[in-house]
């Protein structure tokens, strides 16, 4: 059976040197190179062809992410596996929009580290566990917000106001506000609660009990 090439990309040596003697005691894993930035990292796996990158974030010069992006257009086939002391949700989207097939912190085991790149090999996305839970739950907040919620005080009672009838001139004199105001407030309104037009602003109005249909 064919061992994985694994390339190991870390700025610091200790750990790179250290993830090398672990991993490589696997039967069926080898490692074919290292790097200390993303750069080189671009450069060896182009030159080395891995089958597997264990790639970390933070980096001088080309950071992981970049990195993983360029390596992943030049060669599709190459998969990267994140491994990093970042465990919050914009570094585990960056690294899945750049093109990543897995995401392990640096706390992890080297058991688990060693069971990332197999999944990984296997053609299987590898999220650690604490990964996975921060964008579930990420999903579950943004499903459970609503958009009302995000109105100011101001934009809310300018909801109201249009919802009654009234022109954007007619709010201004009422608020004591110039028209330029009005129109910013209902831009910012309108995007928000993703509506796009005055017909729509009042429809959700009476949805949510702003005026009635006697209003």
């Amino acid at each position: 059976m064919d061992k994985i090439k694994v390339l190991i990309v870390d700025d610091h040596a200790v750990l790179r040197e250290s993830i090398c003697a672990l991993v490589g005691l696997c039967d069926d894993i080898e490692i074919i190179g290292e790097a200390s930035n993303g750069k080189e990292a671009v450069d060896k796996a182009q030159e080395l062809k891995p089958n597997i990158i264990v790639m970390d974030v933070l980096m001088p010069g080309m950071d992981g992410i970049e990195a993983t992006r360029r390596i992943v257009r030049l060669n599709p086939k190459v998969r990267v596996l994140i491994l990093t002391q970042y465990d919050d949700r914009d570094h585990i989207i960056l690294a899945i929009k750049a093109g990543a097939s897995g995401y392990v912190p640096k706390r992890a085991s080297v058991s688990e580290l060693i069971s990332a790149i197999r999944a990984v090999q296997r053609g299987e996305p590898f999220l650690y566990p604490s990964a996975t839970s921060t964008l579930i739950e990420d999903y579950l907040h943004r499903i459970e917000e609503e958009p009302y919620d995000r109105l100011t005080g101001r934009e809310r009672e300018i909801l109201k106001l249009i919802a009654e009838g009234r022109s954007s001139r007619q709010i201004a004199d009422y608020l004591f506000i110039c028209l330029k105001t009005v129109l910013s407030h209902r831009c910012k309104m309108m995007k928000k609660l993703d509506l796009h037009n005055r017909t729509e602003l009042i429809k959700y109005a009476i949805c949510k009990g702003l005026i009635t249909m006697d209003t």
